[in-house]
């Protein structure tokens, strides 16, 4: 099979764009499970994915679509070996009309890349996943990448205008467009959005554009505990006020921080509230100055503005190094990105603390408190050990369970993939899971789309 498989692709891929001995980094995420490709291909177009595609349907081998690779649940993962489609050399950035507010890229652009180019034409595309250093577009349309503006502006489905999509059997298909409304016929940009490259490869995609806020600003507030800085969050939303991100950390999360960057301007306490508001400039001057006197009023220990461009990417520079600092504790981080309903974070914090006590493990907590969209961290000390791994899938239970009972969701951001797949079941009823399978089988009959993960 391997030796007739090669000499198929040879004929519609230069050698140099076939690797049969990948380098590690291809075989995972971020996440630690491992696959062993066949290959990893580099196509460079929507042609040569629709011919990968065509020839691997014909010969009946799995392929595993990968972007950045900066995933954390496993979904690029190649589990059933097979081949590995990279598109980071698709690259270009083909358009950015300010009249149509619309960018055309294909998948492999890196997220901060594009919002830097919107910003040079005063145009604002906000999706911000934390690594938008990293990540590529094309991955966070698979996942439907979130970030802390999802308060205000929404997620990457939200951005999502039209796609080019190649098809499991290798045919291309166009969806959507660049107009900002469009009801003609079924939502398949929608459907494409976020479903974790089970169903088809994209290979271009048309982006919603907005003006770019010409002023805005961030405040930073310590809390003496991740309660009253979460009755403090509920108090923003209670006096009418909607920040673009509204995000909370708490004690675990700041000491390492702390300790990973001593002398940073940290706030005191054992929580952070952080959160910016944009727009014009009269109107953030006064609406950072009243949330500053109502956290202030809620019991902030200390409340830091900024509303210079540099004054507030120092404040978000130092949220951006949570994870980099939980990661040099030297524990593993079990990082889950559940979502409670916004009027249950005070209780979700108090959860944590309970299981933080009943499980013996650390617990970090940091994220998207504006949303309801909390990054709970089990922090492991020895993860390959099979009877701390147990007492970490039971903590693991414990968490799921209780936010499924507070009608939440087991993840945000990061989707299923491998990490989540043995809570699926629990996550929807078996009507939705049975929709999810008729999806895939009409559309991928023979499952070689990113097999083993959920559905």
């Amino acid at each position: 099979m391997s030796a007739v498989l090669f000499r198929a692709l040879r004929r519609g891929l230069g050698d140099e764009q076939i690797v049969r001995r990948p380098d590690d980094v291809y075989r995972s995420d971020k996440w630690f499970a491992k696959g062993e490709p066949l290959a990893v291909l580099f196509p460079g177009s929507t042609g040569e994915v629709s011919f990968v595609m065509r020839t691997a349907s014909r010969l009946g081998v799995p392929v595993t679509p990968r972007g950045a690779g900066y995933g954390y649940v496993g979904g690029c993962t190649p589990v059933e070996g097979g081949l590995v489609v990279c598109l980071d050399r698709m690259t270009r950035i083909l358009e950015i009309h300010p009249r149509d507010f619309v960018a055309v890229v294909e998948p492999g652009v890196i997220t901060g890349r594009l919002q830097e180019a919107a910003r040079r034409k005063r145009l604002f595309y906000p999706p911000d996943p934390a690594s938008l250093k990293d990540c590529s577009i094309g991955g966070n349309i698979a996942t439907n990448a979130g970030g802390p503006r999802c308060l205000k502006y929404g997620v990457t489905r939200n951005y999502v205008l039209g796609l080019t999509v190649v098809m499991p059997d290798g045919t291309v298909v166009p969806c959507g467009g660049r107009t900002h409304k469009n009801k003609t016929g079924f939502d398949l940009v929608g459907l494409f959005t976020g479903s974790e490259g089970l169903l088809g490869l994209v290979t271009e995609a048309t982006l919603r554009l907005l003006p770019l806020p010409p002023a805005r600003a961030v405040l930073s507030a310590g809390f003496a505990t991740p309660r009253a800085a979460a009755r403090a969050i509920q108090a923003v939303f209670s006096e009418g006020f909607l920040p673009a991100a509204l995000e909370i950390a708490d004690a675990f999360t700041l000491d390492a921080a702390r300790a990973f960057q001593p002398g940073a301007d940290f706030p005191g306490g054992k929580a952070q509230v952080l959160l910016e508001v944009d727009g014009q400039p009269e109107s953030v001057r006064l609406e950072s100055l009243a949330l500053e006197r109502l956290l202030g009023g809620h019991g902030a220990l200390d409340v830091r503005r900024a509303d210079t461009a540099e004054g507030c990417e120092a404040l978000w520079g130092l949220r951006r190094l949570y994870s980099q600092s939980l990661k040099a504790t030297g524990l593993k981080k079990l990082n889950e990105d559940i979502v409670v309903p916004r009027g249950r974070l005070v209780d979700l914090m108090a959860f944590a603390s309970r299981l933080r006590k009943s499980s013996g493990f650390p617990i970090a907590c940091f994220g998207h408190a504006g949303d309801g969209n909390i990054h709970v961290n089990i922090m492991v000390a020895d993860a390959e050990n099979p009877d701390v791994r147990k007492r970490a899938d039971g903590a693991l239970n414990q968490l799921f369970r209780q936010v499924l009972a507070w009608e939440g969701a087991i993840t945000g951001e990061h989707g299923i993939g491998l990490a989540k797949k043995p809570w699926w079941s629990e996550a929807l009823p078996e009507s939705a899971r049975l929709l999810h399978r008729q999806i895939k089988s009409a559309l991928d009959p023979n499952g070689l789309m990113n097999p083993g993960k959920f559905v």
